[in-house]
């Protein structure tokens, strides 16, 4: 059985707060643990009905074994997983300098936890290596972000920033694409392999702040003939798209 005291303290890190003040996060199920574990991620805590697993646990990680029954009593998911994982939030040094030669995107105020766990997830699979958040971006170590990312926040590095301040300090060095609906069209434009793309809120796009840093407007095409069509796309897919034809377009120059 569970103790009391390890089900509170283990629910707590479902809140920002206390996952800042523990410096912990929780992830769900075998294969993200393994993901983060193969990754490097330093297990704190795992609770699991058997010790039945295909990786290797750091020798002061606790392991709590216990009925699979006790987990609803601090999961998050609908359905029950096979194990729960407590790990150390990783720190990162943001390298200004390395993103001159590489694409990276900007989240500007992202909400939805599922939108932004997606989006970390398409950033690992286009070989994007860093994401910049600005301030009230939602926590990436939000239960809901870490299980959307499907295992991909143990590839790509997020860091948060002040965003004036991030974009002052880049200013000049650095082409910044800006994904807008008055912008011009993203299969007519020619893309550079490298820059930052900034993803704008959910409802009221990029902010107004940030507008004067855009080097260029892009936006994705609405291809439909219907009147009463899709005003948007999703924030997370229509990172994906952009992330598609940046990366089409420079994998032609290089054949």
């Amino acid at each position: 059985m569970l103790s009391k005291s390890k089900i509170k303290f283990f629910n707590s890190i479902k809140l920002r707060k206390y996952r800042k003040k523990h410096k912990l996060f929780v992830a769900e199920g075998k294969k993200i643990i393994k993901d983060l574990v193969d990754s490097g991620f330093v297990v704190k805590y795992i609770v699991a009905e058997k010790n039945d697993f295909d990786f290797k646990l750091n020798s002061y990680a606790e392991l709590i074994l216990t009925e699979s029954s006790e987990f609803k009593k601090i999961s998050s998911l609908k359905t029950v997983p096979d194990a729960i994982a407590y790990f150390q939030i990783p720190e990162y040094n943001l390298e200004y300098n390395n993103l001159k030669d590489e694409l990276t995107l900007f989240c500007d105020g992202i909400q939805n936890p599922g939108n932004m766990g997606s989006i970390i997830r398409t950033a690992d699979w286009f070989g994007i290596s860093n994401i910049i958040c600005s301030e009230d971006t939602v926590d990436i170590y939000n239960p809901k972000v870490v299980q959307a990312s499907m295992g991909a926040i143990a590839r790509v590095k997020v860091h948060y920033v002040d965003k004036v301040y991030f974009f002052d300090r880049i200013e000049g060095n650095i082409y910044v694409y800006g994904t807008l609906p008055e912008g011009e069209d993203l299969y007519k434009t020619n893309l550079k392999k490298e820059g930052i793309i900034v993803v704008g809120n959910e409802g009221s796009g990029i902010s107004g702040e940030l507008l004067k840093y855009v080097s260029k407007k892009i936006s994705i095409p609405n291809f439909s003939n219907k009147e009463n069509k899709t005003e948007s796309l999703n924030a997370s897919i229509a990172t994906a798209v952009v992330c598609a034809e940046f990366m089409r377009q420079n994998k032609k120059e290089e054949n």
